[in-house]
């Protein structure tokens, strides 16, 4: 590159890397007159898809791992998702400083727009093993993301990637769990949990790993009761935008364990 093409290009910033003008133009609220409270309710869910992103980034990496035998390396990724999950909570704090008068002052110009229809979500609750085909199927309607989520619901899971890792390090997992229909949810194992009484036996860097899992279960039902609470201090018993049962709904997903084997052994030890 010559002294003379070099000084034609444009000078990386700040605001051109992270893309800020684009960044800062994707809050539109619907409502007209703009309601006050309308943008911070857009902000704190952009930011959500934005972790939720992240999460699966840093998910699919710990995979990677999994699949090299070399789990001691996603320990990082688990520990980093882990501070993610805390912060998705913190969030709610945010949100909940919008009153319910103030949601419903913008809560009808959101017409079928609900929360029910985030993709990425919906892909996180497949990686970790809550396989339901009619959540994909609700995509239909756009080809690129319902052939994403297909995708999701046709690889194993965190916990089915563990799985096995586990028995090529010799702890012996059932063939018929290691060759289980991947399309459906993760299911508990006798078989299993005595796999993971013995890893917590006898190997404690891996049992670490396990207690990590463990909290990443329970960071995810912790973020899910808070966000239970949140709607029913918003809209209470009212339907949920875009048809969903709202707060009815989510009190369904409470204390769904990701991975059921790990807090069964609880009792056993």
């Amino acid at each position: 590159m010559t002294e003379e093409t070099m000084s034609d290009s444009p000078e990386m910033t700040y605001g051109s890397y992270l893309r800020v003008d684009q960044l800062l133009s994707l809050q539109e609220p619907a409502s007209d007159p703009p309601e006050h409270d309308e943008t911070l309710f857009i902000i704190i869910h952009q930011v959500y898809e934005l972790w939720f992103k992240q999460v699966l980034h840093e998910l699919d990496h710990l995979v990677d791992h999994l699949d090299a035998d070399a789990p001691h390396r996603g320990a990082h990724q688990l520990k980093r998702v882990l501070k993610i999950l805390k912060t998705l909570v913190a969030q709610l704090d945010v949100l909940e400083t919008m009153t319910p008068l103030e949601f419903d002052s913008f809560r009808g110009f959101l017409a079928s727009a609900s929360g029910f229809q985030s993709a990425q979500f919906r892909e996180l609750e497949f990686l970790l093993g809550f396989k339901v085909k009619a959540h994909a199927d609700r995509f239909s309607e756009s080809p690129t993301t319902h052939a994403r989520l297909l995708d999701r619901l046709a690889e194993p899971s965190l916990w089915d990637h563990f799985l096995a890792f586990l028995d090529r390090a010799g702890f012996d997992i059932p063939d018929d769990v290691l060759q289980r229909d991947v399309t459906q949810p993760v299911a508990a194992s006798p078989a299993v949990q005595s796999a993971l009484i013995r890893v917590y036996r006898s190997d404690p860097a891996l049992a670490e790993l396990c207690e990590s899992l463990t909290d990443l279960d329970e960071g995810l039902q912790e973020w899910r009761y808070r966000h239970v609470k949140m709607v029913q201090r918003t809209i209470g018993s009212k339907p949920g935008t875009g048809g969903s049962l709202g707060a009815e709904y989510l009190k369904t997903t409470l204390f769904r364990a990701a991975f059921p084997d790990l807090w069964e052994i609880r009792a056993q030890f």
